[in-house]
């Protein structure tokens, strides 16, 4: 019985989709808990997960939601951040790993 893995830049693809697809709705919740005056989810976690691969769904959905675009943290910090995850998968392309 021979068993076959998916190569690594399918599981690379979906994983970028699903923590994209995450991070976006965590900024949705964050948004509506804000306008409802709840508890809220800490910068530091909408952070983590953008760190992590998940910046493009947060850089989408801070414009579709109109939400944290005030704050430096993330008017200059996501931009940052998602340079380092390009960089960060071009690295793991070029050097085989993907």
């Amino acid at each position: 019985m021979n068993i076959q893995l998916p190569n690594m830049g399918y599981i690379v693809s979906i994983y970028l989709f699903m923590i994209n697809l995450i991070t976006f709705i965590a900024f949705g919740i964050d948004k509506r808990k804000a306008k409802k005056g709840r508890w809220r989810i800490p910068e530091a976690t909408l952070l983590g997960l953008s760190l992590i691969g998940g910046t493009l769904g947060g850089i989408l959905a801070m414009n579709f939601f109109r939400h944290k675009t005030q704050k430096k943290k993330f008017s200059i910090g996501m931009p940052v951040l998602l340079i380092i995850n390009i960089y960060s998968i071009r690295f793991l392309y070029l050097h085989g790993i993907l």
